[in-house]
Formats: structure tokens, C-alpha cells, sequence
């Protein structure tokens, strides 16, 4: 909860940094007892999903969901349940993904391994097992704008006529280990198939916020934020290497081994610069350490700043390179790049000799606990 908290005032801050932001246009919620506004939208098994495909349902369910939020992920195994649990009765639960991939920072990506684009989409669907069509709105919106999202997740449910009887959350616990007081969701379908009112037909939607087009320009600010922080090039030892290695700190050091003559290098740093953004600010400290000749110290410098990497960043100074390796880890056979993940306490959790497979790197450091989800499965 305290690493939750956390990154609620960091968002805040954001805000305040930001503050196109908020001024971004509203998107109006539709009013209860309106009709369901038609789509046409690929799902991630690669069919296309109009209102008219769940025609036979009694009860349709629209989820405003996505990968990335953590308030999505708390709410997936509910919402398989409920296609599971209702499917029989006449049902029909559809997922929708309203967020353009191209307005979400990086740094909004601290709470997840994938994106919101649709191959994400597919990633996250396989690896969860969804039970439900997960359907992708991000390149136009369309769907999205009509119906009226104010935050992910955020669920639309409408009778067999397909007017609106209830909108917003689907309970009132988004910790999924904690007791649901109020199940707003099921009552409003246990309430139509029973040809009952709906006993409450708005609730607020508490999750996070919709990634509308209009938000790009944020991504584009915090792009030049990004690119004045300063950065610096430091000399170190093989001493100084041990004591980096031994970690200490309260955080999950990622430490890689480069040079700039080294084209794999090249190749892969800014994917770990990436990496470095979305994960900076729930714990993870990105260490460099140049393989460069210390009279190579201005391009190697020059290299870092064209890059952005703004973390701690090394040049080995000693005259014996294979000091060196021995200091980072006697298990490395000493080819560039190598990367390396070390726990507080000093443990190596990952270790890679050559190019990273960025997507694999996300999931380990994932693995980590305190870098995981907010709430497990």
C-alpha cells in the first residue's frame, strides 16, 4: 500500500508538472436508459466484434479495460468469473481497451510488462487466459467517445433492449484479497434477468484515467523533461565495482556492461534506457559501467547524454580489464554487453551475457516482489 501511495502523489506531481493534462477534453459519460452505441473493433483473436455479434444475449456487459492500469489488473480474474458464471444465463461480457498506446508515458508503465497496444493486448489476453472478447479502440476511439469511460475499469450494462441500466464500478473492493461489500455490478445483472430495476444505477468509477489521444502532447512534454536531466560520467574502480555489486540499497539495481565500440551495446541501451523510465520510480536503479579506454571518456559521455541515460554511470578506470570481470561477477566470460539485475541484499537475480530480450528483462524484473503488481492473482 505504501509503494501504491507513493505512486499516487507521483502522478499528482505529474499533474502539477503537467497541467495540459487536466485541460484535456471531456468526454462525456452516456446517461442511463440511452441505447448502446454501435462499434466495429478487432479482438485479439483477430475477428472483428460489432454490437450485433452478442444480439442473442439478454444481458450485455461492456468493460472499460486495459493492460497497463493496476485497478484493471486487480479487476481481471472478477471479471473472467463473471463470463463464467453468467455466461449460462444469458450473459455476454465484452472487454474494451479505450487508451491510445501513443499518449501513455512510460512512466505509467511501472505497474505492468506490456503496453497498451493491441499486440499487447494479445500478449496479456493469452498469458491471463481470457475468457471474454478483448476488443482495441486505441487508434481511433470512436467506440470509446460515445460511451464515455472516466477511468479503466469502468463497466456499461444493458438489458435486452440494450438501453443503459447501469454504469461504473464493478464493486466496491478493488484489493482482491478484501471481502466485496457492495457487488454493484452483479446486482444490476441479477436485477435484469429477474425483469427488476436496477437497485443502483450509477456508482463512481474509481481506476485510472483513460489514455485519450488528445493526451499525446504530455507524452511529448515529458519527453523533454526527460532530455534535461543532467547526466554525468564517473570513474571507478574494480573496488568501486565490488561495492555495486554488493548492492545495499533499497533498491533493484540493473546494471549493464558497455562500450561504444561495442555494436550489440549500441543496439540494445535504449532499451534498457526505456526500461529505466518505466520502472525508475517504483525502485529500480539503472547503473552503467563503460568498458571504454578512460581517454575515450568524452564520447563515451557524449554517447550517454544523446541517449538520456541519466542514472549513475561509470567508467572503469583500472589497468587490468579482467579485474574488471572478476568484480562484476566471476561467472561473466567477459563479452560485451552484459547485463545484470541485483537485489538489496546483493543478490543476482538475472544475468545476461549479450542483447537483452527487453520483454523477458520486464517479466523478471516483475518476478521480483517488490517490484510486482499491487495485487497478486
Amino acid at each position: 500500500m505504501k509503494k501504491y501511495l507513493t505512486n499516487c502523489a507521483l502522478l499528482l506531481a505529474i499533474a502539477f508538472a503537467f497541467p495540459a493534462v487536466l485541460s484535456a477534453q471531456e468526454h462525456k459519460t452516456m446517461a442511463i436508459g440511452a441505447a448502446a452505441p454501435d462499434f466495429k473493433l478487432k479482438g485479439v483473436d483477430d475477428k472483428t466484434y460489432t454490437l450485433q455479434s452478442f444480439n442473442k444475449a439478454k444481458v450485455l456487459a461492456v468493460v472499460f479495460m486495459c493492460n497497463h492500469c493496476p485497478t484493471s489488473q486487480a479487476y481481471e480474474e472478477r471479471i473472467k468469473k463473471m463470463t463464467t458464471d453468467y455466461a449460462s444465463k444469458g450473459v455476454a461480457v465484452v472487454a474494451i481497451s479505450p487508451n491510445d498506446p501513443a499518449s501513455l508515458r512510460l512512466d505509467e508503465l511501472g505497474y505492468s510488462d506490456v503496453g497498451d497496444s493491441f499486440d499487447d493486448m494479445k500478449h496479456r489476453a493469452k498469458e491471463k487466459a481470457f475468457n471474454f472478447p478483448y476488443l482495441y479502440d486505441g487508434d481511433t476511439e470512436i467506440a470509446s467517445k460515445q460511451y464515455g469511460p472516466v477511468a479503466t475499469p469502468h463497466i456499461f450494462i444493458f438489458d435486452k433492449d440494450r438501453k443503459l441500466r447501469y454504469n461504473g464500478r464493478i464493486d466496491d473492493t478493488e484489493d482482491p484479497a478484501k471481502p466485496i461489500k457492495s457487488a454493484d455490478a452483479i446486482n444490476a445483472i441479477e436485477a435484469l434477468l429477474s425483469n427488476k430495476e436496477v437497485p443502483v444505477a450509477v456508482t463512481k468509477t474509481f481506476g485510472c484515467s483513460i489514455k485519450w489521444a488528445e493526451k499525446r502532447d504530455w507524452i511529448q512534454k515529458a519527453a523533454v523533461t526527460w532530455a534535461k536531466e543532467p547526466v554525468s560520467l564517473d570513474a571507478i574502480d574494480a573496488d568501486g565495482i565490488t561495492k555495486l555489486v554488493k548492492n545495499g540499497s533499497d533498491k533493484l539495481r540493473l546494471i549493464n556492461l558497455w562500450a561504444t565500440w561495442c555494436v550489440p551495446c549500441v543496439q540494445e541501451f535504449p532499451e534498457l534506457v526505456t526500461i529505466n523510465h518505466m520502472y525508475r520510480d517504483r525502485g529500480l536503479e539503472f547503473v552503467t559501467i563503460s568498458a571504454d579506454a578512460p581517454s575515450r571518456k568524452e564520447n563515451a559521455l557524449k554517447f550517454l547524454q544523446n541517449r538520456q541515460a541519466s542514472g549513475k554511470n561509470y567508467i572503469y578506470t583500472g589497468d587490468d580489464k579482467y579485474k574488471m570481470i572478476e568484480a562484476v561477477d566471476p561467472k561473466w566470460d567477459g563479452a560485451l554487453p552484459y547485463t545484470m539485475l541485483v537485489d538489496p541484499d546483493g543478490k543476482i537475480v538475472y544475468a545476461k551475457q549479450g542483447i537483452i530480450d527487453p520483454e523477458a528483462l520486464k517479466k523478471i524484473i516483475f518476478n521480483v516482489p517488490m517490484m510486482g503488481r499491487i495485487y497478486k492473482d
